[in-house]
């Protein structure tokens, strides 16, 4: 009996015991492993949401209090900004509630909620200890206020004004540094602090902007030390008229000192303008319709085409070109260039990564032009080259009556001739640009291909009949027949406008 009861009061507390073991491990499992031991719908103690404390509140109550301090501090805002003799003014009633701070409680109510028991007290008592400050920018609150600062500080920002180059072509030096500006940047994150702070305590408020200086970016005493002359053209024109001279000397003068930035295009005709009496432009020979007459602007061509040469060896991109009906003169075939208002246009692009310096001028015998910038590759030279593909041959003499008496002071009875215009043989020519390298040719190309028409000469003769008994003088005027192409006639051609 006595081991029955031994047996019975030792069954009771093995069962004891194995209860405790098991309500023991359940709430270990709970708590070592569990996201519901704390309660997650209020906040830890020491919590604090945009300066607003929320300990011990659920989110509910935490929101409608948030909300109640925004709209609380929006009607006390009144901030001004200052920026030396500037102020602006941001009031509560220039802006509106626009965002929410559902995101952040979330955030906030379930931090330190995760994990095991000893990892949620040790974050617990963390926050107990040194709080837990979350803050919602209340530019995200307040809808207006970033583009009012936008607005502020566009205002308020100066940019600096880097050193430049001035270039004086006619002076000794002709390259000299301007000095740079520094400029102002406002530093926004330290502004939208303060700026934040005094919207979240709701009070009058005033905000010096803070800036920080700038200085210019590039210092160009190095760069102006570099700049050498890249090329070099002239042509004659000491045979032309004084009038014709000025018209050159007049359009050099408009590309006289001229800078060209990177990528910048440039037109002849923009920059020259209309060639008019008005615009300083005297009448002087034309080419027109294969023949020279009188125009007012005659000559400006030949400083287009002093300057196109110039950017050719310059390796400056041309983008527009043309050449004229007749060859000109002053240079071989294929690297004229004629301009014409609204019909004909020189145009090219600094394709290079630093600015280019145009030096335009005449002599009394000579038009110039001089392109400066950062200097070519050591030991390379540009050079052009012409070539003659065929001589085109010319039709001779055309014999025109003059009927309406417009040459009546040069001829008046028929078999009486006046010479109006020799005919002219035509070409078909090519330019080419030549990369010279330590005295070897290292790339040729082709970037002209052009056609000169052949010029029909025209002579006049009388429309009267003679009277009865009267006599002509010897006629001093030759007919000329039509071109026959020979060896010679193309060896001439080559010499004449020095071409291979």
């Amino acid at each position: 009996m006595e081991k029955t009861k031994k047996r019975k009061k030792g069954s009771f507390f093995w069962l004891l015991s194995v209860c405790f073991i098991a309500v023991g491990l359940l709430f270990f499992c709970q708590f070592y492993f569990g996201d519901n031991v704390n309660d997650k719908t209020t906040f830890y103690e020491n919590t604090f949401i945009n300066g607003v404390n929320v300990s011990g509140l659920t989110k509910s109550e935490a929101n409608n209090l948030l909300e109640s301090k925004l709209i609380e501090n929006k009607e006390k805002l009144n901030i001004t900004l200052k920026s030396g003799e500037k102020k602006w003014q941001l009031n509560g009633d220039d802006f509106e509630i626009v965002g929410n701070f559902n995101d952040t409680l979330d955030k906030t109510i379930n931090y330190g909620h995760e994990g095991n028991i000893f990892q949620k007290k040790k974050i617990e008592a963390q926050i107990k200890k040194d709080g837990l400050n979350v803050n919602v920018p209340y530019q995200n609150l307040f809808g207006g206020i970033n583009e009012s600062l936008d607005e502020i500080i566009s205002q308020v920002e100066k940019s600096p004004l880097s050193s430049q180059i001035s270039f004086n072509p006619e002076s000794e030096q002709m390259f000299v540094t301007k000095e740079g500006k520094n400029g102002y940047i406002v530093e926004r994150d330290l502004l939208q602090q303060k700026i934040s702070g005094a919207l979240g305590i709701g009070r009058e408020e005033l905000i010096e902007i803070p800036l920080r200086e700038v200085t210019p970016s590039k210092d160009i005493d190095d760069y102006i030390k570099s700049i050498s002359l890249r090329a070099r053209f002239s042509t004659d024109y000491k045979k032309s008229s004084t009038s014709r001279k000025q018209n050159v000397k007049k359009a050099l003068s408009c590309f006289n000192g001229l800078i060209v930035e990177p990528n910048e295009e440039v037109s002849f005709n923009n920059k020259t303008g209309a060639r008019t009496a008005e615009n300083g432009y005297k009448s002087a020979k034309i080419i027109f319709n294969g023949s020279y007459v009188a125009g007012v602007g005659g000559g400006v061509c030949q400083a287009s085409t002093t300057l196109y040469n110039a950017l050719l060896l310059a390796d400056v991109e041309i983008l527009q070109v043309n050449h004229h009906s007749l060859p000109a003169s002053y240079v071989p075939l294929s690297f004229d260039a004629m301009v014409s208002e609204g019909y004909s246009d020189l145009v090219f692009k600094n394709n290079l990564d630093t600015p280019i310096f145009i030096k335009a001028y005449g002599t009394e015998n000579e038009a110039i032009v001089e392109v400066y910038g950062t200097p070519l590759e050591e030991g390379l030279q540009i050079k052009t080259r012409s070539e003659l593909v065929k001589v085109i041959p010319h039709s001779g003499d055309d014999i025109i009556t003059d009927t309406n008496g417009n040459y009546s002071d040069k001829v008046l009875y028929k078999g009486e001739y006046y010479r109006l215009k020799y005919p002219q043989e035509g070409y078909e020519s090519r330019g080419y640009i030549q990369y010279i390298k330590n005295g070897e040719l290292i790339e040729e190309k082709e970037i002209r291909h052009d056609r000169y028409s052949p010029q029909q000469g025209v002579i006049v003769e009388g429309d009267s009949v003679l009277g009865e008994g009267m006599t002509l003088p010897e006629n001093n005027v030759r007919y000329i027949s039509p071109q026959k192409i020979t060896s010679q006639t193309i060896e001439n051609a080559k010499k004449k406008w020095n071409t291979t």
